[in-house]
């Protein structure tokens, strides 16, 4: 069973500061630091943030079953503000889900509004469709409002230095 589920969130902030976080290895900082509840570390296996890089993800205690997995950056689009992450290994795979997939698109809304629109692509082994109801974008959606928040403080703080 093939399925994906999307998440758009609009916010006021230029499409550039954003990728400067999604498209870089910054996410990676970013996630366990304004996210501990989600993701409790965000390692670099391989790679300097392009296509074929490698991260280990550890979740927080708590969640049955998933303790850490491993993805791939499959596609790095930098003219259209564009990422996805493929899962390659762990526990995501173990489960029951045959490929699991994560894409960020940032989109120019207008030069300073922007829309971050995060999608899950998933396939899962028809012995688990159990398993549908853990696919979520709420994780992806407090991604987005907490990489917006903080790119709109970091612009703050450089406009303010002389």
């Amino acid at each position: 069973m093939k399925g994906s589920k999307v998440h758009d969130h609009e916010t006021d902030v230029p499409a550039s500061n954003l990728w400067a976080i999604y498209g870089t290895l910054r996410a990676a900082e970013l996630l366990p630091e304004l996210l501990p509840h989600v993701l409790a570390k965000v390692e670099v296996v391989s790679g300097d943030g392009g296509v074929g890089t490698i991260l280990q993800l550890t979740f927080p205690p708590g969640i049955p079953g998933l303790e850490s997995y491993k993805e791939k950056f499959t596609k790095v689009d930098d003219e259209n503000y564009i990422k996805e992450a493929q899962a390659i290994d762990g526990d995501i795979l173990k489960l029951g889900f045959l490929s699991y997939m994560i894409r960020f698109e940032v989109i120019a809304k207008g030069p300073d509004s922007s829309v971050i629109r995060s999608t899950v692509e998933y396939e899962i082994d028809d012995a688990h469709p159990e398993l549908e109801a853990m696919v979520s974008t709420a994780p992806l959606a407090e991604t987005a409002e907490k990489f917006s928040e903080h790119a709109k403080e970091k612009k703050v703080i450089t406009q303010a230095t002389p």
